[in-house]
């Protein structure tokens, strides 16, 4: 019996099941003292296995996509967006924007949460399954940038075209010159009807000529990113960082003031 549970163990690790090989004992003790059948104890096994692989799944996938591990639904503030906001955000968190190539564009003043909003998602599409890939735009051009003069450009389109979701951050923070702009237009392009990408920006996209440069670059740029996409338009929102700052000053010239006055009648 020894050598059997031995030779048992061995073979569940040649045939890569580390999940089987760590629980059978415990499982079949508990299938034999509650009289299991045998199907359902194998349900039991392989349902151990499977879970383990997701698991390391989603691990691997979230260890590859770069993003802020603090940047979730669970840390957002969802009430602090309108309704209509709220609605197109649920019904993005199915992840089926991704299997149409859909892509989302988060436009709105600083401090207004939408990196926060594209990273939660991003956490949402992980586990999921997805692949996704998180990065401000002005480092991820600058990956492109190197790539194009080491003439391996196409190399590095192709690994993020395994990604089925890609978050530019802050594509309108910094003017790009005329040869970062080609690669970003390149990248877009790339990827349209294809793959999804995320987009969060503090220009609308009027101003979308201090990207791309030219008038028919930036045309063709934005009819790109537009023609299949949800726009989440949050510029009627006030900066969270503000607001937490204004209450805070509000809150210490309130103590400042009562301080005194308290400290008096209690004397």
């Amino acid at each position: 019996m020894a050598n059997r549970h031995g030779e048992l163990l061995a073979m569940l690790r040649t045939l890569k099941l580390p999940a089987m090989a760590a629980t059978f004992p415990d499982l079949a003790l508990k299938a034999a003292k509650t009289g299991q059948t045998h199907e359902a104890f194998l349900y039991d096994l392989v349902q151990c296995e499977c879970v383990q692989r997701d698991e390391r799944r989603i691990a691997r996938l979230l260890h590859r996509s770069g993003l802020p591990q603090e940047k979730t639904f669970a840390t957002l503030a969802l009430d602090r967006f309108p309704l209509a906001i709220r609605q197109q955000i649920e019904r993005l968190q199915d992840g089926a924007f991704v299997d149409e190539a859909i892509n989302v564009i988060a436009v709105g003043r600083p401090g207004t949460g939408k990196s926060h909003l594209a990273a939660a998602l991003g956490h949402t599409l992980v586990v999921q399954g997805q692949a996704v890939r998180w990065s401000t735009t002005a480092q991820l051009v600058q990956q492109l940038l190197a790539a194009k003069r080491d003439l391996r450009l196409p190399q590095l389109l192709a690994q993020l075209d395994r990604f089925t979701c890609l978050i530019l951050d802050d594509i309108g923070y910094v003017q790009h010159d005329r040869d970062e702009m080609e690669v970003l237009f390149t990248l877009l392009a790339e990827r349209y009807e294809r793959r999804s990408v995320v987009i969060t920006t503090n220009l609308v996209f009027s101003e979308w000529t201090r990207i791309f440069k030219d008038p028919m670059t930036t045309m063709a740029a934005i009819d790109r990113v537009v023609h299949h996409a949800v726009i989440l338009d949050l510029m009627g929102l006030e900066s969270y960082r503000v607001k937490e700052a204004n209450t805070y000053q509000a809150h210490r010239t309130t103590s400042q003031t009562t301080g005194p006055h308290t400290v008096h009648d209690e004397g």
